[in-house]
């Protein structure tokens, strides 16, 4: 196969966690030729999209990668090609997904697709399954989320943006600096927000369930907050602690990713805190690496096994 990554600067990524570059990897040792660009290098060029791809040699060890110079190529000539951009979900990344679509139209195969990453905002995602999301509201205004702090008495609130945990805050009703920070995060009432009540098994760890085309890896990664911190997130100081997954967890990955496949979300990840469904990660999916480290479980080879399938 021919695969075409689209991702965030190569050398940004970080080959002791990165799933992408696992990916890559595995990809690599079956024969499959490697591609990379970014975001930039898709183009619309008259009325045909242009990828400039560079083709990557892939090898272990921290240099693990050696690129050829980029060339002209059409998005329909690879296999598959793979959506891994990091967010933030700006209006760059919608111009992408909309490039992308005219590439669909030209005959690529793009994973996950985007109208699909389009379509499901990462936290607000979860309103599609109500039987197990916690209680929430998504709003700007200041007075309604007091009002489900008063309700509740400890929640936590977060842009609908975000990533890594980044702009996450935990309120408890008793709490002296409640109207500066939903200031700070609703920007005055000019950015809405979600507040979701706080779910005191994140003590436990916030579980990260992957799905590859649907079906839910049988190990997930609970990421363990540190002391003193509420976010469990690994780019906020987290452990991975790699479990089998509960009755529960697989309920909900079940149930999620046979709603999900038929939209093509292909990787999915479900962030999940005791029994609730708390995201729907479908942007850049990561945990792969911690799985396979600490487990039998050979995610990047399940998921290359999927994608020779989905190619065929």
């Amino acid at each position: 196969m021919k695969i075409a990554l689209i991702l965030d600067p190569l050398d940004e990524l970080k080959p002791q966690k990165d799933t992408s570059i696992a990916v890559m990897r595995e990809a690599s040792r079956r024969g499959h030729a490697i591609f990379a660009l970014e975001q930039q290098d898709i183009r619309l060029i008259g009325n045909r999209i242009v990828f400039h791809a560079q083709p990557l040699k892939i090898s272990d060890g921290e240099d693990w990668y050696a690129a050829e110079p980029k060339t002209a190529m059409a998005p329909e000539t690879f296999d598959a090609v793979l959506m891994r951009k990091d967010p933030p979900f700006d209006m760059e990344y919608v111009y992408s997904t909309y490039l992308l679509e005219l590439a669909e139209k030209q005959g690529a195969r793009v994973l996950n697709r985007p109208q699909a990453i389009r379509d499901f905002n990462e936290k607000l995602s979860v309103a599609r399954f109500p039987q197990f999301a916690p209680e929430f509201i998504v709003t700007r205004e200041m007075a309604l989320i007091r009002e489900f702090l008063a309700q509740h008495g400890d929640i936590v609130v977060k842009p609908l943006d975000g990533m890594g945990g980044s702009g996450i805050f935990r309120l408890h009703s008793e709490d002296h600096n409640i109207g500066v920070i939903l200031e700070t995060i609703t920007h005055h009432e000019r950015r809405t927000v979600m507040a979701q009540r706080y779910l005191p098994a994140i003590k436990q760890g916030d579980k990260r369930i992957l799905l590859i085309n649907g079906e839910p890896l049988p190990y997930a990664l609970a990421r363990i907050p540190k002391a003193g911190e509420t976010r469990g997130n690994l780019a906020a100081g987290g452990t991975g602690v790699a479990q089998p997954l509960s009755a529960r967890d697989r309920e909900i990955g079940e149930a999620v990713g046979a709603q999900l496949k038929p939209l093509g979300l292909f990787l999915v990840g479900l962030d999940v805190i005791g029994e609730h469904l708390t995201e729907i990660n479908v942007t850049s999916p990561t945990c792969m690496v911690e799985i396979a480290a600490q487990t039998d479980c050979r995610p990047a080879a399940l998921f290359v096994d999927a994608l020779e399938r989905e190619a065929a």
